[in-house]
């Protein structure tokens, strides 16, 4: 597997020349010591890629040539997710798994027992968002919105074609409200937050469409609730 770098002004021309420079560069260089005649890709995080070869190295820069461009298309469904803030670097976990997952849209939360601040911490959680799709070979580069109120999230349910709540007290298994379904256009995945969601908002989130949905027997974390509702999801709908 070649490795990925996501650039700006993607080189798109066979032949073309390309410096990968910046912290790109440095990492190329000094810390995976990419030799000449190396092929690796480049993206530009919005489906489009280049397959190069290094033609030269230097000590914060790396000199390629373009072999070979393409697309790649996007899904047919697009997943959100809903994730109520959590304390500390949970909320910087929970990015890393959804972006390996395949997630599309992510929406940081502050729901009503949200322990975590992520206002100032968004451009913190969209930089690891980029570093995992590198690590998980993504050319689409998910999307991480500002932080949401529940009346957003709200708004987000009513126009998706699925939403589901995650909840430990539901009576209807993720399978079950996953079964038959075939198409879906937009999926939007509700994950509250440690000390769990309020009646309240169990309430409003169901008079939106949403489906309150078991997702295991094992209570997973907030963090790590997401990537196992995700895998469910792409099973069912056959994406994966």
């Amino acid at each position: 597997m070649l490795t990925l770098f996501h650039v700006e002004n993607l080189p798109i021309d066979i032949g073309q020349h390309f410096v990968i420079d910046g912290d790109n560069g440095h990492h190329a260089s000094r810390v995976l010591r990419l030799e000449q005649g190396e092929e690796l890709l480049l993206s530009d995080g919005r489906g489009s890629w280049s397959r190069v070869t290094v033609s030269a190295v230097d000590k914060k820069s790396v000199s390629v040539t373009v072999l070979e461009t393409g697309s790649q298309r996007a899904l047919s469904t697009t997943i959100t997710v809903i994730q109520a803030l959590t304390k500390g670097d949970r909320a910087k976990e929970a990015v890393e798994l959804l972006t390996e997952a395949g997630v599309d849209v992510i929406i940081p939360w502050q729901s009503s027992r949200s322990i975590g601040k992520a206002e100032a911490g968004v451009e913190r959680l969209r930089t690891t968002a980029r570093e995992s799709s590198k690590q998980s070979r993504r050319f689409w580069i998910p999307e991480v919105r500002d932080v949401a109120s529940t009346k957003d999230v709200l708004a987000t349910i009513s126009t998706s074609d699925l939403a589901l709540v995650l909840h430990e007290s539901a009576l209807t298994k993720i399978s079950d409200a996953l079964a038959g379904l075939t198409l879906v256009s937009k999926v939007a995945i509700v994950v509250g937050p440690e000390g769990g969601l309020t009646d309240e908002e169990l309430e409003l989130m169901h008079e939106a469409g949403a489906k309150i949905v078991l997702l295991g027997r094992p209570i997973l974390r907030s963090a790590h609730a997401g990537i196992a509702a995700i895998s469910a999801v792409c099973a069912a709908l056959q994406i994966w």
